[in-house]
């Protein structure tokens, strides 16, 4: 498997720190990450994180901006203010940081979802209501491309 698949829930330590769950580390170390590189999502209580690949493409699109427009320093404002770069001991665990913890309202325990090439960080409650309102959607969308279909057809 080379993608982050499925979700996973761990308790964060007495010293601050929470284990990655085993297949997202494994994945990790198959890629040759040395260090994780964490963004803030921009539109969610948590965080993007993945490997310099992440960063890099991220750092793609700021290449094709164009620099005389406002949008390639928010850009670059966001992918390196809002980014931080996280170290996986040799236990596999991450500390949980305050620039972490501020942005996803993340206490005693942390959510970890697989997002393919990435996976994300949560507080898990606010991950359990994301996944729920995401299945909503979806069954909103599924509902009304049913209903759209003419009568008797099938996909």
């Amino acid at each position: 498997m080379d993608r982050f698949l499925s979700s996973a829930v761990n308790r964060i330590d007495a010293k601050g720190r929470v284990s990655v769950p085993g297949a997202f580390r494994a994945l990790a170390a198959k890629r040759g990450y040395h260090e994780l590189y964490a963004l803030r999502a921009l539109e969610e209580p948590a965080l993007d994180v993945g490997g310099m690949d992440l960063l890099e493409r991220y750092e793609r699109q700021l290449e094709q901006a164009n620099p005389f427009l406002r949008t390639a320093d928010d850009m670059s404002a966001y992918v390196h203010g809002e980014g931080t770069f996280l170290k996986l001991d040799a236990d596999g665990r991450i500390t949980m940081s305050d620039f972490i913890r501020e942005h996803t309202g993340i206490t005693s325990e942390v959510g970890f979802l697989g997002r393919g090439q990435f996976f994300q960080i949560w507080e898990p409650e606010r991950m359990r209501q994301h996944l729920a309102d995401v299945r909503a959607r979806l069954t909103t969308l599924r509902q009304a491309a049913a209903q759209a279909r003419p009568s008797g057809a099938s996909e």
